[in-house]
C-alpha cells in the first residue's frame, strides 16, 4: 500500500480514540491493525477506533442510510468489533463538525446499536440521544478478590453489569476483567462498573470495558449507571412520570445522564479533537499482518 491514511486523536472525558476518516469505507482495518494502531507504546494509543465511513459505502449499514448520513464503525482497543461508544459518538460527531461535514445543531449517527440523534450545542457540549435501556432478568454478582457484590443487569446496546460499592478503591486495579457470574448472563462479554455515591443523583465509576480494560470514562457505562441508580433510588421516570438527572462523575471528568418517562435517555458531556496526521504505510502494512 503506497497510499498514506489520515487519522486524527480524539477524546470525551479522556475516553480516547483514534479516528480513521474512510467515506467510501476503501481502508481495510483487519483486528491486528486496529490494536497495534491503539498501542500506547508502540502505536497512536487509544481505547478505541472509530473508524468514520458514510452508511450507504458500508455493507452493515446501508439499511440505514436514509436515517443517517454517517455510520460510526466502533472498534474495541483490541481490534474487536463494537456495538456502540457513547463517548465515541460524541467524538465522532466533533470530528464530522471540524471536517466541515455538519455545524451545530442536530445530526444522526448510525451505529450497530441503531441510528443515534446528536446534538452539538453552542457552547461545545454535545448531547446524544442514546435510546432506551433495557434491563434483563436476573441476578448477577460481580467478584474482586474476597468481595463480590450484587450487580444491575443493563444493556444499552451494549452489556454492562453494575456494582454499587462503599469504596471505588474495592474495584481493585481492573487491568483484567472482574469475574460476573453467572457466565451465561453475558455471552459476549462485558463492561462492569463500580459505582460509589457522592451526593443527591450524584455519582462516581470506575469500569472496565470489555476489549479495552479500564478507561477514563464509558458513556454508555454512565447511562447504565444512572439507569441502576434510579432503580435502586426509587426515581424511575416510567414510574415517577417525571425525567430524572444524574451526575456520574468518571475519572476523565463529568456527564450529566437524564431519563425521560418514555425511556429515551440522554447524555451530555464534552468531545475534543487533539490532533490529525497521517500513518507511515510501510508500518501500516506490518501492523495488519
Amino acid at each position: 500500500m503506497s497510499t498514506r491514511i489520515a487519522f486524527l486523536k480524539g477524546h470525551g472525558t479522556e475516553n480516547d480514540f483514534v479516528i480513521v476518516p474512510d467515506p467510501e469505507n476503501a481502508v481495510a482495518l483487519p483486528p491486528a491493525a486496529v490494536a497495534a494502531l491503539c498501542d500506547r507504546r508502540a502505536g497512536l494509543g487509544g481505547d478505541g477506533l472509530l473508524h468514520v465511513v458514510r452508511s450507504g459505502a458500508h455493507p452493515e449499514a446501508r439499511h440505514l442510510a436514509a436515517e443517517a448520513e454517517w455510520f460510526m464503525d466502533y472498534r474495541n482497543g483490541d481490534g474487536s468489533v463494537a456495538e456502540m461508544c457513547g463517548n465515541g459518538v460524541r467524538v465522532f460527531a466533533r470530528y464530522l463538525q471540524h471536517a466541515g461535514h455538519v455545524t451545530e445543531g442536530d445530526l444522526a449517527v448510525a451505529t450497530r446499536g441503531g441510528v443515534k440523534t446528536v446534538h452539538l450545542a453552542k457552547n461545545g457540549d454535545i448531547t446524544v440521544g442514546m435510546g432506551r435501556a433495557v434491563l434483563p432478568e436476573g441476578e448477577v454478582t460481580v467478584r474482586v478478590g474476597e468481595r463480590s457484590w450484587p450487580a444491575r443487569n443493563v444493556n444499552m446496546g451494549n452489556p454492562h453489569a453494575v456494582a454499587f460499592v462503599a469504596d471505588l478503591a474495592h474495584a481493585g486495579e481492573l487491568r483484567a476483567a472482574p469475574p460476573v457470574t453467572p457466565a451465561t448472563a453475558y455471552p459476549d462479554g462485558v463492561n462492569v462498573e463500580f459505582v460509589a455515591d457522592r451526593g443527591p443523583r450524584h455519582v462516581a465509576m470506575r469500569v472496565h470495558e470489555r476489549g479495552s480494560g479500564e478507561t477514563r470514562s464509558c458513556g454508555t457505562g454512565a447511562c447504565a449507571v444512572a439507569v441502576a441508580a434510579a432503580r435502586r433510588d426509587g426515581t424511575d421516570p416510567a414510574v415517577t412520570g417525571t425525567p430524572v438527572t444524574y451526575t456520574v462523575d468518571v475519572p476523565g471528568g463529568t456527564l450529566v445522564i437524564t431519563e425521560r418517562p418514555d425511556g429515551e435517555i440522554e447524555m451530555t458531556g464534552p468531545a475534543v479533537i487533539v490532533a490529525e496526521g497521517e500513518i507511515d504505510p510501510e508500518w501500516w502494512t506490518g501492523a495488519a499482518v
